[in-house]
């Protein structure tokens, strides 16, 4: 699943491609104490996993799950341009709401929807900002 969003993340929003990871680069970078050195670039990592309603059917396990999915956005020298650079962070971040929500992987049952967004952090000139996206997906288990 994780795959799949940075692959709609690539092809959907023009900044991010070539420009998009998953977790493991991200915890490269913070071993590191670095930051992606591109004006812009995403993280997609796992954020969180809901358990829902279960029923069983004859030899069948059935629970609902919501899975969330967090893009962690680093935009570096926010603040040296003035509104300009709000607005294209502005831009960025819906591009990837748009590209996100409503599709879902072929192998999952529901969509991506928005869950949450907002700031992680602002210093020195980066901004760090998460969405987070939530699918339902289903466990079916023979026991």
């Amino acid at each position: 699943m994780i795959e799949g969003v940075i692959v709609r993340l690539e092809e959907r929003v023009p900044d991010l491609r070539g420009r998009t990871a998953a977790a493991a680069d991200l915890a490269a970078l913070m071993a590191a104490n670095a930051l992606p050195q591109a004006p812009v670039a995403a993280h997609v990592l796992p954020v969180a996993l809901q358990g829902g309603r279960e029923s069983s059917a004859t030899a069948l396990f059935i629970q609902d799950l919501e899975e969330v999915v967090g893009v962690l956005l680093t935009f570096r020298a926010v603040g040296r341009t003035g509104g300009q650079e709000l607005a294209r962070v502005r831009d960025i971040i819906r591009q990837v709401v748009e590209a996100v929500a409503g599709w879902g992987p072929d192998e999952v049952p529901g969509v991506f929807r928005l869950a949450r967004g907002g700031m992680v952090r602002m210093s020195g000139g980066t901004l760090v900002y998460q969405l987070d996206f939530a699918i339902t997906d289903q466990l079916r288990i023979r026991p």
